[in-house]
């Protein structure tokens, strides 16, 4: 079979949802997956902000335990908390009420999320204050590059990092967490390094999964800058699905990268698009939120939401983002679903938390 012929045969074993091993996978192009049925009604306006403010840049969502109460850490009606005292943490029910807020002062770029089985609420601060936010506020500093475990009222319950000190991608330090998760056994698993897929990236920035214990003692991490497997250009977003496996949007790759808990590689997908967010449910649907795809970052593929399997890796919906204009803005950046099967996009570009509900 001719090198067209084996792209053609590739892109069919995607669709009907068959893998294929990860060393032929990375040799190949997936067509482009804009084509699938959308059954979901977008509903907007559905959140409301704590004393009325304006909806700021959010990507970070997640479910609660019980299943259908939606936690959101929103940038302060703007991209940055560093100059407010605006609570970023909220807490909804489904109905869209305001239940608690909390974190205000604490965090500087709130962008990645993690709610545990506990229903204590870990925040990825993705950023220091800049020179100018210093300026404005100079109690902005010493915030950013951390994670941080608040329990369900707001304590703060453990902090990994240095908040204000940006590490080098060797140890505890962080530099620019983008996401943190709980794995299965409760040890705590970092996406770190906000900057790889950047114009001036180079073999210093940071790219790793950061993996601490459940006291927050640091264990190891995995990956370095580049495109091989195991390495990486913006580990944007963390999920696990039912086998235990640590699913990792690496969005400047444009791929999937899926690992054994100890780092070891499994395979690599690119069927979902070049994604910003990653949310597995309790039946192992996938949820993907590609928010960057372009004719330039991209070619041939739509931004928007595909909801597929994390067993078979086949793609069921494509959700698209209503502005598909080069250089628009993104839809949804972080992505998650409750358990009656509700989808919920936290929007950077149009500054939202949209709900999309399956039609009957």
């Amino acid at each position: 079979m001719d090198h067209v012929g084996v792209r053609w045969a590739a892109t069919v074993l995607v669709g009907a949802g068959i893998l294929w091993g990860g060393q032929l996978d990375a040799q190949l192009s997936v067509y482009p997956m804009n084509e699938h049925p959308n059954p979901y009604q977008t509903v907007n306006d559905f959140f409301p902000l704590p004393d009325g403010r304006e909806w700021g840049a959010t990507s970070a969502v997640d479910i609660d335990p019980d299943g259908t109460s939606i936690w959101v850490a929103e940038r302060c009606s703007s991209n940055s908390c560093a100059t407010s005292n605006a609570d970023p943490v909220i807490k909804y029910d489904q109905d869209g009420n305001i239940l608690t807020s909390f974190g205000g002062g604490m965090i500087i770029w709130p962008h990645g999320i993690d709610v545990d089985d506990q229903g204590n609420v870990w925040i990825a601060d993705a950023r220091a204050a800049s020179a100018a936010e210093l300026a404005q506020n100079p109690n902005a500093a010493g915030k950013g590059h951390a994670v941080y475990k608040f329990s369900p009222e707001g304590e703060v319950l453990l902090t990994l990092g240095t908040p204000g000190v940006a590490g080098d991608g060797t140890g505890a330090l962080l530099n620019q967490p983008n996401d943190v998760i709980v794995g299965p056994n409760g040890d705590i698993y970092v996406a770190d390094g906000h900057g790889g897929q950047g114009a001036n990236a180079d073999l210093s920035t940071v790219s790793r999964v950061a993996k601490f214990d459940r006291t927050g003692r640091f264990l190891e991490s995995w990956g370095r800058i580049g495109t091989a497997p195991g390495e990486f250009r913006t580990p944007h977003s963390l999920a696990f699905d039912s086998q235990g496996r640590l699913f990792v949007a690496d969005r400047g790759n444009v791929r999937i990268q899926i690992f054994e808990q100890d780092g070891t590689f499994v395979t690599e997908w690119k069927q979902f698009g070049r994604l910003s967010g990653i949310f597995i449910d309790d039946n192992d649907v996938l949820y993907a939120a590609d928010s960057e795809s372009s004719a330039t970052s991209n070619p041939g593929w739509q931004r928007g939401i595909r909801v597929g399997s994390a067993i078979t890796g086949h793609v069921r919906y494509f959700i698209p983002d209503p502005d598909q204009n080069p250089g628009g803005t993104s839809a949804a950046e972080g992505v998650a679903a409750d358990r009656l099967g509700n989808i919920y996009g936290a929007e950077v570009g149009p500054r939202q938390l949209v709900k999309y509900v399956r039609d009957n």
